[in-house]
């Protein structure tokens, strides 16, 4: 290995970069221009976000440890894309509730190491390297829920999400060790070649989909979703939303599709189960939902479910409408999540109710929050729409016809709790509704980053076209 082949980690060393910097800056720029470090971050992610981009090819480094392709890179691009509009997002709330508290730099090294801890898990071509990245990743997270120290929710949420990823990082762990002691090796390659449909295997791949089941909140381990969403600062609730399930859902599609392939006769059976289950449990539960948190927790789980439909084929197709999907649904979310971080950051209200009469005096927020909704719900011609229908495509090239049909009824169940904010937006009327107010030049840009992606993904999308022709050469999928 030379030293141009860490050129092919462009972007761990380049985030540990942020880092160090970060780290830097908390130390030299004086107490009373700590909030100047906001328009800091941004630039140095942005530079981050847009070097990232520059094409890489497929190298193997550490023995093994450490891969890359271009699929991963493609969507380690689209999870820095959804890191920068989330910081465009959270600028106002940092600047004014954060930094008066004097932990303003803090949040972002939290952030930033979550991300790098993603960046390794994605990238991991042994378990080894996978653990060191699944608990960065996560630990981090723990301490975001809890940012808001002065809120005993916060701290609640703190406390049930670190329990609750405790307990699951500890259960896939368990898996890992049996399906070392099955094939006598951590090496994705190796155990591909080795792995058997023993008992004890089956064993292992069981406890080590339930570790990576918490992240994305299958059911039946979705319960901390809803409290944890609830409690914790809405710019850590959407990152949980976007970019901690996006990376969950590539690395879990990684492990069926390459390691766990000899296994298929079983997971896709069991998938199927639980997506019928996620789909059902995400949108019945979001009907009863008043507070927004919530509402969308519930809405991201049933999203979960549509994942496993692409996730559920093995093939070619499911792989490139799993990651065109988790790319239209960060835009998505991130659109809804801003706009109730918006809203709750000016005004301190986050229920639906509060929201009847929006239209009338916050047009524009109205507009990005029902973009995002019709999106998640599937609506032509956003591009949500188009997500649903590859994903649908994937599952029925299989012939599970059935599972699209329930799919399809759980799309008219979420369309019915999505169209009900935005009756109380544009139909609605309310004496006290959320009076008019205007955003700062951050936010107003990450809505807007985020709207447009999900308009020119829907009316415009070769990019299908190039996630699919990235995942002819991975993971050796039945093409």
């Amino acid at each position: 290995m030379t030293l141009d082949s860490f050129s092919f980690m462009r972007h761990e060393i380049l985030l540990l970069a942020v880092i160090i910097l970060l780290l830097i800056a908390e130390i030299f720029i004086p107490k009373n221009k700590k909030s100047n470090i906001v328009h800091l971050v941004v630039l140095l992610f942005g530079v981050h976000t847009v070097v990232g981009i520059f094409p890489m090819g497929e190298e193997s480094l550490f023995g093994g440890m450490f891969r890359t392709n271009n699929l991963i890179h493609f969507f380690k691009n689209v999870l820095n894309i959804g890191v920068f509009i989330l910081l465009l997002q959270s600028t106002d709330w940092i600047q004014e509730k954060i930094f008066s508290q004097n932990r303003g730099t803090e949040f972002f090294l939290l952030l930033f190491s979550s991300l790098l801890g993603m960046y390794f898990m994605i990238s991991a071509g042994d378990f080894l390297m996978f653990y060191i990245g699944l608990e960065l990743s996560t630990l981090p997270v723990a301490a975001l829920t809890a940012y808001e120290t002065s809120k005993r929710i916060s701290s609640e949420a703190g406390i049930k999400f670190i329990l609750s990823a405790g307990l699951a990082s500890g259960t896939a762990l368990f898996g890992i060790t049996l399906l070392y002691a099955s094939s006598g090796s951590i090496y994705f390659d190796d155990i591909m070649q080795l792995i058997a449909s023993d008992n004890l295997t089956i064993l292992a791949f069981i406890l080590f989909f339930t570790g990576l089941a918490f992240k994305i909140s299958l059911v039946p381990f979705h319960f901390w979703t809803a409290d944890v969403y609830e409690g914790a600062p809405i710019s850590v609730a959407s990152y949980l939303s976007v970019i901690s399930k996006g990376s969950a859902v590539f690395i879990l599609m990684i492990m069926l599709f390459t390691v766990l392939k000899p296994l298929m006769h079983i997971w896709e059976n069991l998938l199927y189960l639980i997506a019928l289950a996620t789909m059902f449990m995400g949108n019945l539960f979001a009907l009863r939902q008043q507070n927004m948190k919530r509402f969308l927790a519930y809405s991201s789980i049933a999203q979960a479910g549509f994942i496993l439909l692409g996730m559920v084929t093995g093939t070619q197709l499911g792989t490139a409408t799993v990651v065109y999907f988790v790319m239209i649904y960060i835009f998505s979310n991130l659109a809804a999540f801003g706009v109730v971080q918006a809203i709750s950051l000016k005004t301190g209200r986050e229920n639906m109710n509060d929201y009847e009469g929006l239209y009338r005096t916050n047009p524009n927020l109205s507009l990005v929050m029902m973009l995002a909704l019709f999106s998640l719900a599937g609506i032509p011609p956003v591009a949500g729409f188009f997500g649903k229908f590859f994903l649908f495509t994937a599952a029925a090239s299989k012939g599970y016809y059935l599972l699209v049909f329930i799919a399809v009824v759980n799309v008219t169940i979420s369309l019915y709790y999505y169209l009900l904010v935005v009756r109380a937006m544009f139909i609605r009327t309310n004496e006290s509704a959320i009076p008019y107010f205007k955003n700062k030049i951050y936010m107003r840009l990450g809505l807007i980053i985020a709207a447009a992606g999900i308009l020119v993904l829907g009316l415009y999308s070769p990019l299908y076209d190039y996630i699919y022709e990235l995942s002819s050469s991975f993971c050796g999928c039945d093409l």
